[in-house]
This record gives C-alpha cells, structure tokens and sequence, in this order.
C-alpha cells in the first residue's frame, strides 16, 4: 500500500506540480466520499469556472512531449488544417468579390446602367428625349450613341470591332475612359476622321497615334448590283486602356456625327446611355425612366444584359465557400480524435484529479480549453495568412507566376488585367465564426467523456 500511495503521490506531482491531497489511515480518499462542505463554509475561489489551475493543466497537456508524441502531431494537424481552411475561405471570397466589383465597375463604367432604345428600330429625338430622361430622380448621366459591328484592318491585319459614337463631352465625362485616354486623345477628338481604340486593339495590329485604321460596315450604300459594305479609313487620335480586356480589344470610339454618317443614321441613334446613382436600384428605375422616355421606348438595365456573367459569379462564390468549408470540417474531426486519444491517455491524471477534489465540471473545461484552444489559435493564424494574402494578391501571383514560368492569370479568359481581392468584412466574420464554432463542438463529446470517466475504475490497476 505504501508503494501504491508513492505512486499517486509521483503522479500528483506530474500533473500541476501541486501539494499531493491528504491521506487518512493510509488509504487515499475517493471524491465520491467526500463530505459535502457546511453551508457556512466560503467558496473555494480556485473551483470557480476556468479557474487557472484549469488552464496551467491544458496547457501542460497540449505541451509536445516524447511519451505524447503522437496525441501533439494529430494537434498540430488540426491546427494547420484549421488554418488553412480559415485562410483558403477569406482568400478565396475576396477574390470572388473582387472578381465581381472589377467586372461591376468597369461594365457599368463603360456601358452604363440602363440603355433606353426604340422598338422601331433607331432612336429619332434623341435630344429632346434626353433632356426628359436627364429630369429623372436619381438619373446622373444621359448620353445618345451609336453602336456597331464593323471590321477593322491595318497592316494585313483584320479584326472584328464595336464602333461606338459619342459626342466629346459625353466621352470626357465617361471618366472609366476619359482617365485612361493617351495624352492627347480627348483633344483630337473634335468630330473629324479621327477615333480612339483600345489600347490591346492597338498593340495586336500595331498601331500607334496618328497611324491610319480602316472599318469597313456590311451595310452600306444601295446600288443596282446590291449592298455594298462602306469602307472608309480613320486617323487615330489615341488610344484607351481601362484594364478589361475584352473591351481594350474590341471598342472603337468614334464622334457622334461621323459614326451617323459612317451607319447611314443622319437624325438618329442607336439608343440613350442611362448613368444613375446607385446602380443596384435600377429595377426602380425602370419605371421613370420609360414614362420620360415615351411609350414606344424598349429599356435594358445591366442586370438584364449581364445576369448570366453575374450570376455565374455568385453560383461559383457559394460552391467555394462550401467546398473550403470541408477543410475546417474536417480539421474539427482531427481535433475530435487527438481529445479522445488525450482523454484515454490521460485517464490516470483524470481520476487523481478527481480524487482531489477537482469536480466533473472543471474536468470537461480542462479538456474544453485544450481542445478550443487549437481552433482558436488555428483560426487567429488562418486570419492573419488570408488578410495579407488578400493585401499582396498580385504580388504573390507574380512572383509565383515567375517562379513556375505560366500564366496564372489570363486576361484573355477572366477579362481583367490583374487579380483583384476586396475583403468582406460581413463574409470574414462569418468565416471566423464558423471555424470556432465548428472548433467548439468538436471539444463537447470528448470533454464530456472526460468528465464521465470513473476515478475508481482508472485507478485499478495503477
């Protein structure tokens, strides 16, 4: 018996380095027999919830040690995994909004918000339709336009092109465009034979301000022998680059009096660009805007234009967050198995403590902390790897593009010239909170295995 008391007393000691308890006839007490305390007895202030013998015990035990080895490394990989996850899910829904706020402003920035067209085909008074339009609430921006499809040819080269006629002052204010111009550009665009092209147009066929840019429509003059497309030949007055590639390479500016005469529209135009103030209630101002407009006119909002693009985007988003989401799923399951394999370790500790005096509560909080302090570390890291990922995006694309020697990021195919990340502060909370959460849960069942274990059936065979 006194070799079997040397023992618990050792074991006493390993735990947290505290007093072993007393002993009475040289038998140890069970916590079970022990006396209740007197009603007029004070409350021991270290019994309190997450007291710090609590804590200074969860500790020790998520400490690596050689006799634990494997218990730490399944710790360690839950802690990675949840890092990860957490870092992979912010990472990823700022791109997607990025992705989304890039595409937004510069379609919306280049195309407006509502196009007001004309059932019967062009749009004649235009002028006196507009200045109705532009007496809207809530309209900022009334343009007249023409647009279209034309080929383009320089130095052997042909490429399809959309032909877009603006008067200069409505292309001044087109700031996407306008703040992008080549020196020069918005000052030779008078209303002569001048145009400007999109910079990748430019480049592909190797032209260059003030170079020479033939377009040539299907429909032109009518003659004896049928249509004959009209060809006729451009100066470029400069060039425009608002970082979508689709429209740097196809958008050809041209004045509003010469893109009518070039379509053979001569008191007409293709339709209104609507600019409103906040493009989210276009839906609203759908109404307003055709009573202004006349009962004749057809209205498009960009959400009627750009709903497959778009939602698109957002069906990806949600399959994302889902996807990633296993991540962390699945680290919780790793914190699960590392508790339990602790908890059967750590039996002998777990009945000793109960013997003095350490109730059940303050067992499952113990093996809660242990195992909550994993997902909350885990989650801290996986924050702090996705903010300053998000913050260094295209850095860390570029140098990984240079380092691998391909293309991460193709312009031709995500429109954009550079990866874009904008962080959500709503979506980055609900990431956090998900990952502790998840990290939470998966400490109840084991803890409260802990705290159900009987200290007389652990100490048998000790």
């Amino acid at each position: 018996m006194a070799e079997q008391r040397s023992k618990l007393e050792s074991r006493v000691a390993k735990i947290g380095g505290v007093e072993p308890p007393p002993f009475a006839d040289g038998q140890p007490r069970r916590a079970e027999a022990a006396s209740p305390p007197s009603p007029s007895a004070k409350a021991n202030p270290g019994t309190r919830p997450f007291a710090a013998f609590e804590w200074m015990i969860a500790a020790r035990y998520l400490r690596p040690k050689r006799a634990d080895g494997y218990i730490s490394i399944i710790s360690i990989l839950s802690l990675i995994g949840i890092a990860l996850g957490v870092a992979a899910l912010i990472i990823v829904m700022a791109v997607m909004n990025g992705f989304r706020h890039e595409l937004l402003s510069r379609i919306l920035g280049l195309n407006g918000h509502v196009i007001v067209q004309s059932y019967a085909g062009d749009l004649p008074n235009f002028d006196k339709i507009a200045a109705r339009v532009r007496a809207v609430p809530g309209v900022v921006r009334v343009a007249p336009i023409i647009d279209g499809q034309v080929m383009a040819s320089a130095n052997g080269m042909n490429s399809g092109v959309l032909v877009r006629g603006m008067r200069q002052a409505d292309l001044k204010s087109l700031t996407m465009v306008s703040s992008s111009l080549s020196p020069g550009a918005l000052a030779h665009f008078t209303g002569g034979d001048e145009v400007i092209i999109g910079q990748r147009l430019a480049d592909k066929m190797r032209l260059v301000p003030g170079a020479m840019i033939t377009l040539i429509a299907p429909h032109g003059d009518v003659t004896p022998f049928g249509t004959t497309p009209r060809i006729k030949t451009y100066r470029i007055a400069g060039t425009f680059n608002v970082g979508m590639s689709e429209y740097d390479s196809t958008f050809v500016f041209m004045p509003l009096d010469q893109a009518q005469l070039f379509f053979n529209q001569d008191k007409s135009v293709s339709g209104l660009e609507i600019m409103i103030r906040n493009p989210d209630d276009v839906k609203a101002m759908v109404a307003p805007i055709g009573q202004a407009a006349g009962p004749y006119s057809r209205i498009l909002t960009w959400q009627d234009t750009n709903s497959s693009l778009f939602g698109a985007v957002e069906v990806e988003k949600n399959v994302m967050f889902l996807i990633l989401t296993l991540i962390i799923l699945v680290a919780a399951l790793n914190i699960i198995s590392g508790l339990i394999m602790l908890v059967k370790d750590k039996s002998g500790d777990i009945a000793i403590l109960r013997t003095m005096g350490a109730s059940r509560g303050a067992i499952m909080r113990i093996f809660f902390i242990a195992g909550a302090s994993i997902g909350v570390t885990g989650t801290v890291i996986g924050f702090a790897v996705g903010a300053l990922f998000c913050a260094n995006i295209d850095s860390i694309r570029l140098f990984l593009q240079s380092l691998t020697g391909t293309t991460l990021f193709n312009p031709e195919i995500y429109f954009l010239s550079k990866m874009p990340a904008e962080m959500d502060p709503q979506e980055v909370i609900a990431v956090v909170v998900m990952a502790l959460t998840l990290s939470f849960l998966a400490t109840v069942y084991p803890a409260w295995r802990a705290a159900r274990l009987d200290p007389v059936e652990a100490l048998r065979y000790e």
